[in-house]
């Protein structure tokens, strides 16, 4: 049984997300259409979290080093401390995270992760959800965010991943587009589409250690990269 880790719930819907094209777009097989749809469609009956999210959700309390539900977290003395950083909106975690008083929000794209507005050593935590296969050049994306980080800061983040293939550009392909069958603006261009290689990005961008959080595998994981 999945236990949401954001609130604590058990109870689950599931809702398909994925259309069509976007699955011929990605090339998916029914068993990856599967898997795909159930990170993105079951979601918490209590909170709203989807698999995604709460998985997002154990990369930021393995980040913190608590047992606690996120909400329950987030109102402990100790997480007002906590200086972080997310970068678009994290899904159903966006609210709870915001309790945080060093909650600091950079929308995507108006905040170019190429170039952020901070100082180096500046969070205790980045946090971002399905945002990196949009960014041109996820390398260095992620080595900025490495840039902004503390000393044993930690970057949490998702991304929509293939476990079954390696990671390709989409670059020469036909454009592919997130969000919604009508969704079709440049911050919603696919630019990468991730595989099982995908920690290795984080390792190349500097940080010294990748775990991986998985609710339910292969159906959504989350990265949990340290700085040290």
């Amino acid at each position: 049984m999945i236990t949401c880790s954001v609130c604590g719930g058990t109870n689950f819907t599931q809702t398909a997300i994925l259309w069509d094209s976007l699955a011929a777009e990605w090339q998916l097989a029914p068993h990856e259409r599967a898997y795909i749809d159930r990170q993105q469609g079951s979601a918490c009956s209590s909170c709203g979290s989807n698999l995604r999210s709460i998985a997002l959700a154990d990369a930021i309390r393995t980040a913190v080093g608590t047992g606690r539900t996120l909400q329950a977290y987030v109102k402990q003395p100790e997480a007002a401390a906590l200086a972080i950083l997310e970068i678009n909106e994290a899904g159903s975690l966006s609210p709870t995270l915001r309790q945080l008083p060093g909650h600091i929000f950079a929308a995507y794209p108006a905040v170019d992760m190429h170039s952020m507005p901070y100082a180096g050593d500046t969070f205790d935590i980045v946090v971002h959800s399905d945002t990196l296969e949009h960014v041109t050049n996820p390398m260095h994306a992620l080595t900025e965010c490495r840039r902004v980080l503390r000393m044993n800061g930690s970057l949490c983040f998702t991304i929509p991943t293939i476990v079954g293939r390696m990671s390709r550009s989409r670059d020469g392909l036909p454009t592919s587009f997130h969000g919604s069958p009508e969704t079709k603006t440049d911050d919603f261009v696919v630019q990468t589409e991730f595989g099982a290689d995908m920690w290795t990005y984080v390792i190349e961008a500097g940080f010294s250690s990748v775990a991986i959080n998985a609710v339910d595998f292969p159906t959504a994981l989350a990265l949990c990269a340290r700085k040290t």
